[in-house]
């Protein structure tokens, strides 16, 4: 206990009186009080002026900054140091840290440090450590960082809302790409299949008809065959007959028998080969293109090619790509007002013209949000105002915030018009695209 005490009264002789920690540099005024260097440095420098400065201790005035290292001071800061890591001297105790209060000095903690990020007492803020920080009470910095934590919640839920979308983009996206490829896959299986299954049927219509045209052929060679091979054997036995009469090993009557009957019988028919050598010249032609001939009717219709005609365009149009591409531009062409020209409406003619028949095409509108297409006869109007009306001979469709055909009585959504939707004779326009 005694030792105990001792070393606290040595710790507290050796303690600045400005900052409260044991001397750093220590230094000993006239007046005989001892402050760390940095400290009395400080202090001088904030609380002089022109009438001087007073010891923080004892109020001595000095006109002029004096002071001197106190050596000794410092040597026993310095064995004190040495005695407390050894354990030689018990360190003073600190009061318990609790909640709220200084683990140094035991005071409420009430201000906040923005230099060190941390919560201090008014007597830490008087200390050398945290004299020249950047305070402020603790409740304000409370309020403070609450508003930034409001903000930076506000930040990441926007951010969050924002990934979420991304993911529910994506995840339709998938979905979708899913559900194209698998309709194309059945397409695919469909289209190819309807063609394996033609070449099939006509491989196996082929080969029957080859097989029928080779039994029919066989059935006469046969016949006229089995006909020849009777008569060749009838011959044969009648040169036996003779041949053994002249031989002289038969009798008269039997001589006799066999010359009425080679005289007088029935003469054998002539036979010449069948001639029906075929060399089946309906199948010996090119069959991959006999095939394909007839597989055009399995094929679906491709798209018709359209070529854009110039002369028809809007000045504000671009033409390009071998007349294929139509583009808007902000710069008005200096073109001829041709009697076929669109002069106020943004549309141009495509070369095609159809008279009669079903017929298709392509349009590639990327990522337009507001487009016309369709058809128009030869001789509707193109100056000033254009009425879309089958009546003023435009057939057409348009995007605007959904797809609608365009009636006689305004626009109708193309769900409901679809069926009804007939094409006269027209020529091919693509309008605003």
């Amino acid at each position: 206990m005694a030792t105990a005490a001792a070393g606290d009264e040595l710790r507290k002789e050796l303690t600045c009186a400005i900052c409260l920690d044991l001397f750093k540099d220590p230094v000993i005024l006239k007046c005989g009080h001892n402050f760390c260097r940095y400290c009395i440095c400080m202090h001088w420098d904030e609380n002089g002026d022109d009438y001087g400065y007073q010891c923080p201790e004892c109020r001595t005035v000095f006109n002029k900054r004096s002071f001197t290292k106190n050596y000794p001071v410092q040597n026993l800061v310095d064995r004190l140091a040495d005695m407390e890591c050894l354990g030689s001297a018990p360190k003073s105790p600190k009061p318990p840290k609790v909640d709220g209060k200084c683990g140094q000095h035991g005071e409420d903690l009430k201000l906040y440090c923005q230099t060190d990020k941390r919560p201090i007492c008014v007597v830490c803020r008087e200390s050398r450590t945290h004299r020249h920080h950047e305070v402020a009470p603790l409740p304000e910095v409370a309020k403070e960082m609450k508003m930034e934590l409001k903000l930076r919640l506000m930040e990441l839920n926007w951010h969050k809302s924002q990934y979420m979308k991304v993911i529910s983009a994506d995840k339709r996206t998938k979905d979708e790409i899913k559900r194209r490829k698998d309709r194309l896959k059945d397409k695919i299986e469909a289209d190819v299949g309807a063609l394996v299954q033609f070449l099939l049927d006509e491989r196996d219509s082929m080969l029957d008809s080859l097989e029928a045209e080779e039994v029919a052929t066989m059935v006469v060679i046969d016949e006229n065959l089995k006909s020849a091979e009777e008569e060749h054997t009838a011959v044969s036995k009648a040169i036996t007959d003779i041949q053994t009469h002249l031989g002289g090993k038969t009798s008269f009557e039997s001589l006799s028998e066999s010359y009425n009957e080679a005289i007088s019988g029935k003469p054998f028919e002539s036979f010449e080969p069948v001639d029906c050598q075929t060399d089946f010249s309906e199948f010996s032609g090119p069959s991959q293109l006999i095939m394909w001939k007839k597989m055009m009717h399995v094929l679906h219709t491709m798209p018709q090619n359209l070529t854009l005609d110039p002369d028809t365009a809007h000045a504000n149009l671009l033409i390009s790509d071998f007349d294929t591409k139509v583009e808007e531009s902000r710069i008005r062409i200096q073109e001829p007002d041709l009697p076929a020209r669109f002069t106020r409406f943004c549309g141009v003619l495509a070369t095609a013209m159809y008279s009669s028949g079903q017929h298709y095409w392509e349009v590639d509108v990327r990522d337009k949000g507001v487009w016309y297409l369709g058809v128009t006869t030869e001789c509707s109007n193109r100056k000033g105002f254009v009425n879309l009306t089958p009546s003023a001979g435009y057939w057409s469709l348009c995007l605007q915030d959904r797809l609608y055909a365009n009636g006689e009585d305004g626009r109708i959504l193309v769900a409901d018009y679809w069926n009804s939707l007939a094409l006269g004779s027209t020529s091919t326009t693509i309008m605003g695209a």
